[in-house]
């Protein structure tokens, strides 16, 4: 008796591109300072005018 199966296989490499991740980074980066920035304008200008 003989079976006859079909067998696929697949061979997944995974690539991390670096650039990519590289970019996101600066992006995130970017955020980050833009963030701490608005925070201390807002200690430096803004609520030393409450006071």
């Amino acid at each position: 008796m003989r079976k006859d199966v079909n067998v696929e296989e697949r061979h997944v490499e995974k690539k991390q591109d670096t650039s990519t991740v590289a970019s996101t980074f600066i992006k995130y980066f970017a955020y980050i300072i833009i963030f701490f920035g608005f925070l201390w304008f807002l200690v430096q200008y803004v609520f030393p005018m409450f006071h």
